[in-house]
């Protein structure tokens, strides 16, 4: 009989070689008697689609353990080397492109500083397209090598593989983004949000690896979140994004560049963290150009008994974004929230406690109680990492055939 879902024998082994490999990927199962527990699959079955995938090339046998008295069991891991993929994370300081093995380790990386406002899409476009030659060129890897690109994105993209981007942070209005990458560069382009990325790089290699459901927030210019819910083998888990940033958390506040007012990104988006500093009575001027550098300064004036104003500003920050986070325990109940993004890398070390007790004074108690808050664990790469999940996602859910 085939499962639901699977409407043909071609589907059902498409469905059974994704299901398998997807374990193995995410590191679900490492044995061949793991997967037949944790897909139901018969052992025959599981040694047939193993196969399968291991003379591929993509699901290698690495070593044995011991397995308590028995005959040692077969270790089965992703390879490497079956191919690569690239990152890309498209933000408002900075242009990001990674050049990974298809199991995520890096291999190459390349930053472009970002100091204006509005990028034009060509610019950006000639941006990347260098970034990946040259990652190319310096590792030696062909681009016939490439499983794909993802692209991260301070906005929405829109009609599927056209990758019609929407970012008004970024003055952007319907520029099909995707379609001009994959002109220049010859292949599969998937472009998404970046908290999303960002979210499910979290999910499959950091913080939330063991969540029910977690909200990444993306903190850096703007504030962003994608709601991550746990992997299965065949979903490989699944997150939605939120304007977390444009809820409205003061009546009558800030002016917000969304053109509302009082949201939360008025408060705690890094140039309005600066602005607001800079705002402060005892304020000094900063000696730091750019934002990133600016924020970095200020932290370095919060430190006990040097800048009040410093400090002030930075305990008004907690407060804020604390109550943002209480908004999200109370409306999503989830089992964690991890602040992340460059922001969030920068203060979030310095600010968890307020941020931690901030929440707990505005949520519900027993909600507040079900969730842990704490930091993400990838760094500055993390939203470039997710978005070479994007390509990797898409070849698991096949099997590891696209062209099937």
């Amino acid at each position: 009989m085939i499962p639901a879902g699977a409407k043909t024998t071609r589907d059902l082994r498409r469905r059974s070689r994704a299901a398998l490999l997807s374990s193995v990927y995410l590191g679900q199962a490492a044995s061949r008697p793991e997967l037949v527990r944790l897909t139901g699959m018969s052992s025959a079955a599981v040694s047939n689609v193993v196969t399968g995938l291991i003379a591929d090339g993509l699901v290698a046998e690495a070593g044995s353990v011991d397995s308590n008295g028995g005959r040692p069991r077969t270790v089965l891991a992703a390879r490497p080397g079956f191919g690569h993929v690239v990152g890309v994370d498209i933000g408002e300081t900075h242009i990001q492109v990674v050049l990974f093995d298809w199991t995520l380790s890096t291999l190459a990386t390349t930053t472009h500083e970002i100091r204006v406002g509005r990028l034009d899409p060509e610019v950006v476009v000639r941006l990347v397209v260098s970034g990946v030659r040259s990652l190319l060129d310096t590792t030696g890897v062909a681009s016939e090598g490439l499983l794909g690109i993802g692209v991260g994105v301070p906005g929405s993209a829109q009609e599927g593989e056209r990758g019609v981007v929407h970012a008004p942070t970024l003055g952007w209005s319907g520029v099909p983004l995707g379609d001009v990458l994959r002109a220049e560069l010859d292949v599969p382009i998937l472009i998404d949000n970046c908290a999303r990325t960002l979210g499910q790089a979290e999910a499959w290699r950091g913080a939330g690896r063991e969540a029910r459901r977690a909200v990444v927030a993306l903190w850096g210019v703007g504030v962003g979140a994608a709601i991550a819910v746990g992997s299965t083998p065949v979903t490989i888990g699944s997150s939605a994004t939120s304007e977390w940033g444009h809820a409205v958390i003061a009546v009558r506040g800030r002016a917000c560049r969304c053109g509302s007012r009082g949201c939360l990104e008025a408060y705690v988006g890094a140039t309005a963290i600066l602005d607001a500093y800079l705002e402060h009575p005892a304020a000094r001027p900063f000696t730091q150009d750019g934002t990133e550098a600016r924020m970095a300064e200020l932290v370095r004036r919060s430190a006990p008994g040097d800048d009040e104003a410093a400090a002030a500003t930075l305990d008004d920050v907690a407060e804020y974004l604390g109550i943002g986070v209480a908004n999200l325990v109370n409306l999503i109940n989830p089992d964690q929230v991890i602040l992340a993004g460059w922001v969030g890398e920068l203060l979030g070390p310095l600010l968890l406690p307020a941020i931690r007790a901030a929440a707990q004074r505005h949520a519900l108690s027993y909600l507040f109680d079900q969730t842990r808050i704490g930091l993400g664990e990838l760094g500055s790469g993390a939203v470039a990492l997710g978005a070479a999940t994007l390509p990797v996602a898409r070849l698991l859910a096949t099997g590891g055939r696209p062209e099937d």
